[in-house]
């Protein structure tokens, strides 16, 4: 079989890696450093089956989903039922201001896939939107085969809307945490988001929590590929529930610098990657602040990569061991910096800055949104030196100063934070996994 990351990987290489910006730390200041984690998932093998599916497909079919939006969203689902086979399972919930269970969870069986598919066709579009209500529901429909599951396959609900929560429970943070308490069960979320008039941040803040993915659809004709390419990619788990964890001596403090979710258990810390489809690479970034230290002592991290079947126990998963040695000011200032991990770092602090844009733009904040373009941009170019990929990645958000100084348009402002989230979170332009 062949191993989609074989052109980026040497064949010796070790399939989890990091490396820090600086090896050298302060002995009589704190300091600051920069570590960056590369994981290469397993390839699909013959030898291994996939893990079975237990989806919940929650569509809005509020007023504001009339027309092409609706009979695009129905094809989708249909097209992505056809795809599942007779140990998977599957769901549909339809919402406006009243839920209704459409299909209720069933194996999907060649006879159950058609009759579903009938009753899919048959939704129309009406009413408000109670997001939260629909999405529980389509979750309670996951949870019915959960006990069943034995702790074995991938369960996630599937919800997609164009407009805002209006109805049941509103609040961010509360379906935030709903979230969070589904993925706790093994149950996660992934959400798309249609047209200008939705809201990404709780959107977002759902998939977060709930281990899955956000997408924004700007356009309708997108609905199709888009939800293809999520279901697709849950057909290709090899990795559930995968985690780096970085255990570390007293006195250091990690956090991460890339959005995923992290939980500090006892000395280790630990980064909730979700689950990795057949040869993803995902790329984390993890900042250490440093106290003092003796000249000429060490200190250092190890970071391991886990998973709930132990698929990353083995092979090229290997712990790696990262060191720093404390030394006078002097040394610290001339000591070399790895270019590899000063790019990554620089271009997580510039999606972050534009997410922030989008939030003051939308406030009005006109000018703070330009400030925080400006002043990562000119921290960036402070240690970019000659680097002409650190020198672009800071030039870029100059060249945005103009475009957040006025009112810009929902559609710009979606597309921005929806770029700036995929790369903040390692996957390529279209939300797919990197390869």
């Amino acid at each position: 079989n062949h191993d989609p990351n074989a052109e980026r990987r040497h064949p010796n290489e070790a399939a989890l890696r990091a490396r820090t910006d600086r090896t050298l730390i302060r002995a009589t200041h704190r300091s600051e450093r920069f570590v960056l984690v590369e994981l290469d998932a397993p390839p699909a093998t013959q030898e291994r089956k996939r893990e079975p599916v237990n989806l919940a497909f929650v569509l809005d079919r509020s007023g504001s989903m009339a027309g092409e939006k609706i009979v695009l969203a129905r094809q989708a689902i249909e097209a992505a039922i056809g795809r599942l086979l007779p140990d998977d399972r599957f769901s549909v919930v339809a919402y406006d201001d009243h839920i209704d269970v459409v299909v209720e969870s069933t194996a999907a069986s060649s006879e159950a896939r058609s009759g579903a598919i009938a009753r899919v066709r048959e939704i129309e579009s009406r009413g408000s939107t109670n997001l939260g209500g629909g999405w529980l529901k389509g979750a309670e429909q996951v949870a019915i085969h959960l006990a069943a599951a034995g702790g074995s396959g991938v369960h996630r609900v599937l919800l997609l809307t164009d407009g805002l929560a209006n109805q049941g429970i509103t609040d961010p943070a509360e379906l935030a945490r709903h979230a969070g308490e589904l993925r706790a069960r093994g149950i996660s979320t992934t959400t798309f988001g249609v047209g200008e008039d939705f809201d990404e941040t709780l959107l977002q803040g759902m998939a977060d929590a709930g281990g899955g993915h956000f997408y924004y659809i700007e356009r309708p004709e997108q609905i199709t590929d888009l939800i293809a390419s999520e279901v697709g990619e849950l057909l290709e788990i090899v990795a559930r529930d995968a985690a780096i964890e970085i255990t570390a001596p007293d006195g250091m403090t990690i956090a991460p610098l890339s959005p995923y979710r992290f939980e500090q258990r006892g000395s280790r810390s630990v980064l909730l990657l979700g689950d990795l489809v057949a040869g993803q690479h995902l790329e984390a970034v993890i900042r250490i602040k440093f106290g003092y230290g003796p000249m000429g002592s060490g200190i250092g991290v190890l970071i391991g990569v886990t998973d709930k079947d132990g698929v990353l126990a083995r092979g090229s998963y290997a712990p790696v061991a990262i060191g720093w040695t404390y030394a006078d000011d002097m040394a610290n200032d001339g000591q070399a910096r790895d270019l590899s991990v000063d790019r990554r770092v620089a271009a997580l602090f510039a999606a972050r800055a534009r997410q922030e844009a989008v939030r003051m733009n939308r406030t009005g904040d006109f000018d703070r949104a330009v400030r925080g373009l400006h002043e990562v941009s000119r921290r960036i170019l402070a240690y970019a030196g000659r680097d002409p990929e650190l020198r672009a990645i800071a030039e870029g958000l100059r060249a945005e100063e103009t475009q957040w100084s006025m009112r810009a348009s929902e559609s710009v402002r979606k597309m921005s934070y929806s770029q700036a989230n995929f790369a903040l979170r390692s996957r390529g332009p279209q939300g797919e996994a990197r390869r």
